[in-house]
Order: C-alpha cells, then structure tokens, then sequence
C-alpha cells in the first residue's frame, strides 16, 4: 500500500496537549486539529479522530494498533515524543507503509538524572522520612532513624545498558565511586566497556552481586515479568530495586511480597504495569517510592521531545527521511 499519495491539504492529529508554540510549527505544512483539554481519546475515539489524517503526534497514552491502521487508510506517519515504542504496533505499521518515528537521545541525560534520584529517594527512604515528618510523627532524633542503605561505594546492577544505562553508570561511578555491573541483550564493546568501568554479568548473576539494581532496558514480550517473584529472590537482603523502564518488566504482586517480608530493602518506581492505575498492593507497600512516570520530565526535554517529534512529522510529510525513525 502506498500512502504517500494523496490529494488535498494535508492534515494531522495532536493527540495530547502539547506546547503550543511548537506545535504550530505544523500549520506550516498542515491541517492540524490540537487537544486543548488533554484528555486521554478511547480506541473508539481516536480512530474516529484519525480517519482522515495523515500524520498523528501521539504519547505513551495512544495506542496505534493494527485495527486503528485499517480505519485510517490516509494515515503516512505515527511521530510520537517517547523514546520507547512499546505502545505501537511496529509490524503492522511497516506492513501499510506506515512510517514511525520516536525521540530517542533527547531525553537520555534528564532520564538518567532522575533515575539516580529515584535510586537514592528509595535507598535512603526519603519518601517515608517526609511522609513521618509531614505527619507530625517526628519527636526526637534516634540512631535508626530512617537508616537506609549507601550508595556511595555500593555496586550498582543496570538491566539494559542502552544510552540511559550508561548514562546512569557513568553517573555512578564518577560521582559516587560505585562498582557497576549490567547486563544487557547485546554486550558492549570493549572499549565502552572500559571508559563505564563496567563488568557484564548474567541476570541471576547480577542481582546476587548488587547493591543495587536499575532497570532501564526497552520493554517486549521478553521482558514482560523479567524481575518475579524468583529474580527478586535472588537478590541481596536488604537490596534496592529501581524501576524507570516500563511497568510490565515487573511483577508488581511479588515486588509488594518482598517489600512486606523484608527481603528488600527498598524499591523505587516511575512506571507501573496498567498506568495511569497503579496496583494497590503497590501503594500499601513499605520502603517504596512511587513517581507517575516523570523521569523525562524537565521543560527543557520535554520541549525538545515535542520538537523532535514535529521535526520528525514535518520531514516525512514534505517527502524527506524522517530524523529519527524506529528501525528493527
């Protein structure tokens, strides 16, 4: 099927509220209908609004799927502002010649910042200490307060060491003096290797030897549930799990069951299994830091996202390679 033809103006769908000034950078090029209210469109809703489009600006929060494809037979190309894509049906795209593109890069140093954040707000129980202070609970010093765990010197285990994942390891060790061990579908070369001071490792590997672990890797079948009940076993008593990747990677009923045992230390999250909505057992959980998927979110990245992805719309539909296009 060739989309790339038709007659008429050329229209696309904003799906989410965006920031207005780059957004109409695409009035340039195209017909653009915008979503003030920033609400979230149903299945039914979106194929209705993207009938006649020929590109969509989607999130995280769109679903582009084989069934929607078939009820926009005009759509050229789906630009969304994430870098993971896990919300896109990639085959069935590539199949009507459907062209998508996603932000990678743009994103990576904020994600990594926040995911050392997120590690020492749950290492250190930051977010029970302010909850028990907020709370009035707070009458004198004691020695046990609120001890949680080192990071400094600690060694730390990244699952998936892409561009965040490095980034995240040289963070570790250059500024906290952490030993860092990863693993990874695909093993570095050497020479990164290297310059991360980091040492490959299998799974149950690495979550026997670390301190601390960070999932930072894509999300697919393959990783759905990677760290359950028997992954969470495996790892130190009294360690720290970090999850800024996606919330399907764990099982959020054996993370709960480790938290209430004792065997973990402490968790931290950004991304949960079924998001908005988040587990119960989660939010009953102790020693857990819980964040609404905000890794990525500074002004600064998120203005260059939404530019990568109109940049991205823009290019492919004036006939250009689009910048960033999802491959593989």
């Amino acid at each position: 099927m060739n989309r790339l033809s038709h007659e008429g103006p050329l229209r696309v769908l904003v799906a989410r509220a965006v920031f207005p000034d780059i957004i109409d950078q695409l009035r340039a090029v195209a017909e653009v209908e915008t979503t003030l209210d920033d609400a979230i469109c149903t299945p039914e809703a979106l194929r209705q609004r993207l009938a006649d489009k020929h590109g969509a600006f989607v999130t995280g929060s769109e679903r582009i799927d084989a069934a929607l494809l078939d009820a926009c037979p005009e759509l050229m190309v789906v630009s969304t502002m994430t870098v993971g894509v896990d919300h896109i049906d990639l085959a069935a795209c590539a199949e009507r010649g459907v062209t998508v593109t996603h932000a990678p890069d743009v994103l990576t140093e904020t994600t990594a910042d926040f995911g050392v954040a997120l590690l020492l707000a749950a290492a250190r129980q930051i977010g029970d200490a302010e909850r028990f202070l907020r709370a009035g609970q707070w009458s004198k010093w004691s020695v046990d307060l609120f001890a949680g765990a080192d990071v400094h010197g600690a060694t730390l285990g990244i699952v998936g060491m892409g561009r965040i994942g490095q980034a995240i390891a040289r963070r570790a060790v250059f500024g906290f003096n952490m030993r860092v061990l990863y693993h990874n579908r695909k093993r570095l070369a050497a020479p990164i290797e290297e310059e991360l001071r980091a040492s490959h490792r299998d799974l149950p590997t690495l979550l026997r030897e670390s301190h601390h672990v960070l999932l930072a890797l894509p999300y697919g079948p393959a990783a759905h549930h990677l760290i359950g009940a028997e992954q969470l076993a495996l790892m130190r008593p009294g360690a720290t799990l970090v999850n800024i990747a996606r919330g399907g990677v764990v099982d959020e009923a054996a993370l709960a069951q480790s938290l209430h045992g004792g065997h973990l230390g402490a968790a931290g999250l950004d991304v949960f299994e079924g998001e908005p909505r988040v587990n119960p057992l989660l939010l009953a959980a102790p020693r857990l830091v819980l964040t609404p998927h905000i890794a990525s979110s500074s002004i600064p990245t998120r203005r260059a996202m939404a530019q990568l992805a109109v940049d991205n719309l823009v290019a492919v539909l004036q006939g250009q390679p689009p910048l960033t296009p999802v491959t593989g």
